[in-house]
């Protein structure tokens, strides 16, 4: 199974070989703010099954001081995928074109989510916290 991504002006694509995993959507402060969203939509992927196929250099990285972060198109500003010490870890789901093989497994965070955002009720577990918390909301 092949996987084909792309930004918001089309300059940058990506491929994946092989599955994503983990999908989820979390409602963190920080998620807010870097993709200007209520949430942010994404899954794991295997670094070695990614692969730039063009654009690379329109890629700006921003990583944070604990090692995580994210890269985006300087051209049109999308948010393609989440880096994890220098590796490819996860890509927004938004940006994948057709059908990426997942579904959103969970709802994370949703304990710091917008006071203006209404969730979904559609079965998906909300977790108060991170994705390996126990404390659960529905």
């Amino acid at each position: 199974m092949t996987i084909h991504g792309e930004c918001f002006c089309g300059e940058v694509k990506y491929k994946i070989e092989g599955p994503l995993k983990n999908a989820r959507s979390c409602h963190c402060s920080r998620c807010r703010k870097a993709f200007s969203a209520q949430a942010s939509a994404y899954a794991e992927v295997n670094h070695e099954e990614f692969q730039w196929v063009s654009g690379e250099e329109l890629l700006t990285y921003y990583v944070g001081k604990h090692g995580a972060g994210k890269v985006f198109c300087r051209q049109c500003g999308s948010t393609l995928c989440g880096v994890y010490q220098d590796k490819i870890h996860g890509v927004t789901l938004g940006c994948i074109n057709g059908d990426p093989g997942v579904q959103i497994e969970k709802h994370i965070f949703v304990g710091s989510k917008a006071p203006w955002e209404t969730l979904p009720n559609d079965g998906v577990p909300q977790y108060n916290e991170g994705p390996h918390s126990e404390n659960v909301s529905i």
